[in-house]
């Protein structure tokens, strides 16, 4: 069996990959497709909405799992690891098919490229917090979330390179796929898996206390799902419009293309972080910080949009970007013991419709509105309630259901 750590740097190339690349290296190629003539707007708006629509139909399909295997009460580790293993190919392979100049067949690339990014990113977290769990030591398990951020970090610096050496779109299309298989190779041999199912014990009991997973879980559990989705309808409408209004507000600057890395830098440093919280605290609280963080990065870009306004804008979203995904995650572990993978889809399907309801609305907005400028201002203030909204729903959830707390045996403090 693999070490801790190699569990989980292979979880966190994993997902550098499917999500770094897969999915968000089209943020940084954009203005090169732009540039290149390849594409206009109104087809990059498309474009990322197949890539939604495909992200949430893939986690739907990760959530029917108990369904499609109804004669297993689990996937074995093996297969795990195998969709793990194919959707990194899958990945590898449709971002070099981008580079293919048949606009017409984009749409469906992007598409499949968001099925795969949600099914490598499900069973990635199924298989490594299992891995991790198994070997005592699943504080590990942020590490993992730092991938995505990883990525990112990566893509817009090599995106950033391209332009100043002024090379085409395809020809980072083909780069980013030839990063991918690579990486692909590189930890191909850390996803294995025996026939033993997955491991149910992490920061939670397997029996679980009354009040968790017991007479209030199927409640907390909807409710968990609800503020979860909320932070992808908030997280999408400023990931997508912000480099935007960043670009109005401070045309001609030599330093917009650095904000896409360091949101990916604030993505590490608190996936990073993440793994210094004791696993015993209440993770509730944390993901109503998280939201509350991120809704302050929203805020400082509105307030003050100047270079160091939307720097650390840039930075206080993407600080608590993937740690909101691993304190979900344990928490659905918690709440869902047996079976947790197939509610980690369905969390990931409603960040997902998060996702795709997000630009609409701001189409919407900036057709009602008497400038773009009101109308960006109004769906970023939008964004923030959302997020604000998300963080009350977790510190009520704390205090209706609090957490058992573990008896103290007797001579013990």
């Amino acid at each position: 069996m693999p070490g801790p750590w190699l569990v989980a740097l292979a979880g966190m190339v994993s997902l550098a990959v499917a999500m770094g690349i897969g999915r968000f290296a089209f943020t940084p190629l954009l203005p090169m497709m732009l540039s290149d003539g390849v594409i206009d707007l109104p087809s990059a708006s498309w474009l990322a909405s197949a890539n939604y629509l495909g992200y949430m139909l893939g986690a739907i399909a990760c959530t029917l799992q108990p369904w499609l295997w109804a004669r297993f009460k689990q996937l074995p580790l093996w297969a795990y690891a195998s969709l793990v293993r194919a959707g990194l190919v899958m990945t590898a392979v449709l971002t070099c098919s981008m580079a293919w100049q048949f606009p017409s067949a984009w749409p469906a690339l992007r598409f499949a490229a968001g099925v795969t990014s949600a099914v490598v990113f499900v069973f990635t977290s199924g298989w490594c917090l299992s891995r991790l769990a198994r070997l005592g030591v699943p504080a590990l398990g942020g590490v993992i979330y730092a991938g995505p951020g990883a990525g990112i970090v990566v893509s817009g610096l090599f995106a950033s390179g391209m332009v100043a050496w002024g090379w085409t779109s395809a020809a980072g299309w083909m780069i980013f796929g030839g990063l991918a298989f690579a990486l692909t190779a590189l930890v191909w041999r850390a996803f294995w898996g025996g026939d033993e199912r997955l491991h149910v014990a992490s920061s939670a009991p397997a029996s679980p206390a009354h009040g968790e997973a017991g007479e209030h879980g199927r409640g907390e559990m909807a409710l968990l799902t609800f503020a979860y989705g909320l932070a992808g309808f908030g997280y999408i409408i400023t990931a997508t419009f912000l480099p935007v209004i960043a670009r109005t507000a401070l045309p001609g600057s030599a330093w917009l293309d650095l904000f896409w890395p360091i949101f990916g830098l604030g993505v590490i440093v608190g996936a990073l972080l993440a793994t210094r919280i004791p696993v015993t605290g209440d993770f509730r609280y944390l993901l109503a910080g998280c939201y509350v963080m991120q809704a302050l990065g929203i805020a400082t870009s509105l307030w003050s949009p100047s270079l160091a306004g939307f720097a650390l804008g840039s930075l206080l979203l993407g600080l608590p970007f993937t740690a909101i995904t691993y304190f979900a995650m344990q928490e659905v572990r918690r709440l869902r013991p047996v079976g947790a993978a197939s509610f980690m889809g369905l969390l990931t399907a409603t960040y997902g419709v998060g996702q795709i309801l997000g630009p609409p609305l701001v189409a919407l907005l900036l057709r009602r509105m008497r400038s773009p400028g009101e109308g960006f201002a109004l769906s970023l203030e939008m964004a923030a309630a959302a997020l604000l909204a998300g963080a009350v729903v977790y510190c009520w959830m704390a205090k209706v259901h609090p957490r058992a707390r573990p008896a103290i045996l007797p001579g013990t403090r």
